[in-house]
């Protein structure tokens, strides 16, 4: 079995398909649409980063495709429903950079906050600008943190460590950490922080979430961070809100459109402006972290291929199967309709196959059922499970 690697996926996920037989092949740089789809014939499974965009087109083109690993948070590059509709798994690392990316906001929090930015560009070009003009202590100012999930919860349990007050808004209902409150508005969380920090992921709903009218209501001299995603952010209206001095600084690490592969140009709105820090979307780039994504996405796509589990999957039913209990198990992933697994156990009756285990979980339109039976299954028996109307794949594996 093949796998193609993109994006420099960490060698670790490389070693770990090796150790197992799969031929790997693993390139530095994304694919566009077109380039995928030929590098797609006999791949089985497909590793990318956030780049990549895996479309419908793209998955017509990979028949031999059993799964896609985004080792990275994000899935909005993949086109989780025709993946889902194929019967391609979809697994990603929701939790390995989460530490990552709140050192890196904190860092960039703290050089905003007494503008190192600017100042360490004018020593670079031989300027002595000894001032206090415009820098200030964090302790005691306000961050609002927009999307209260995992990696704005860490960081809100940090930035409370260091004396910050914290304020969020969510629109799902989410437990406070630590004395932070939650507001309930957008605009609400605007009035009050002095920093505002972006943590919310790529569904189309949150696309131009911060404009002209968002960054208008920020409080006069405010800073603005997004380690999270580009479409989120008018990085125009952003540029002007500096320009004016109505914001005192940003960071930004994604981008509308970002380069392809290393080294190539770069362009943005926001570049040559002061106590603005621009970053290559490295909030998950760290050794640590892109370590641990390289191990914890290979185990679930290795897992998924041995055994059948889809624990943590995207975009199927989950199913976490215990170690096979019997001389043969199958994975049948079908319509969701009334019925079905009565007519698995049916069929499998009829074949004198007895059912010692069995994991069985639904997803919207789709089931997934493990079935772990004490004899291996004759041929006529899975065909006439794979021709049933409801069928999308079944997958059978030895103990």
């Amino acid at each position: 079995m093949k796998v193609l690697l993109l994006e420099n996926v960490h060698p670790v996920a490389a070693e770990a398909f090796r150790r197992d037989g799969y031929d790997v092949e693993a390139r530095s740089g994304s694919l566009s649409e077109g380039e995928l789809v030929d590098a797609l014939a006999g791949v089985s499974l497909l590793g990318i980063r956030s780049n990549t965009k895996v479309t419908a087109r793209a998955l017509d083109a990979g028949k031999d495709l059993l799964a896609v690993g985004c080792f990275c948070i994000g899935t909005n590059q993949v086109d989780l429903t025709e993946a889902a509709a194929r019967g391609v798994a979809v697994f990603n690392a929701p939790f390995s950079n989460t530490r990552s990316v709140v050192e890196l906001v904190l860092g960039e929090l703290l050089s905003l906050a007494r503008r190192l930015p600017e100042k360490t560009q004018r020593m670079h070009d031989g300027i002595w600008d000894k001032s206090a003009k415009g820098s200030h202590e964090v302790r005691g100012r306000t961050l609002g943190i927009v999307g209260y999930g995992n990696i704005g919860t860490q960081l809100s349990n940090v930035a409370e460590a260091i004396g910050m007050r914290v304020v969020f808004f969510d629109t799902a209902d989410r437990l406070a950490h630590g004395n932070a409150r939650p507001v309930g508005s957008l605009d609400e969380l605007l009035a009050q922080a002095d920093v505002v920090s972006i943590h919310v992921d790529g569904r189309p709903g949150n696309a131009g979430l911060f404009g002209p009218e968002q960054f208008a209501l920020m409080r006069p001299g405010s800073v603005f961070i997004n380690a999270s995603r580009g479409m989120v952010v008018d990085d125009e209206a952003l540029r002007d809100h500096i320009l004016s001095g109505h914001l005192s600084g940003a960071a930004i690490d994604v981008f509308p459109t970002e380069p392809k592969a290393q080294g190539d140009p770069f362009e943005s709105p926001l570049r040559g402006l002061d106590n603005v820090i621009l970053t290559p979307h490295v909030g998950g780039s760290t050794q640590e972290a892109q370590q641990e994504i390289g191990s914890f996405v290979s185990t679930k796509l290795l897992g998924f291929v041995a055994a059948g589990g889809t624990s943590l999957a995207v975009n199927l039913p989950e199913v976490v199967p215990p170690p096979p209990q019997g001389a043969f198990r199958m994975g049948y992933l079908h319509q969701n309709v009334p019925g079905v697994l009565a007519s698995i156990n049916r069929t499998l009756a009829d074949a004198g196959a007895n059912v010692v285990g069995q994991s069985l979980s639904t997803r919207g339109e789709h089931g997934y059922v493990v079935t772990d039976t004490n004899v291996a299954l004759p041929e006529t028996t899975l065909a006439a499970l794979r021709q049933s109307p409801e069928a999308i794949w079944l997958r059978t594996w030895p103990a």
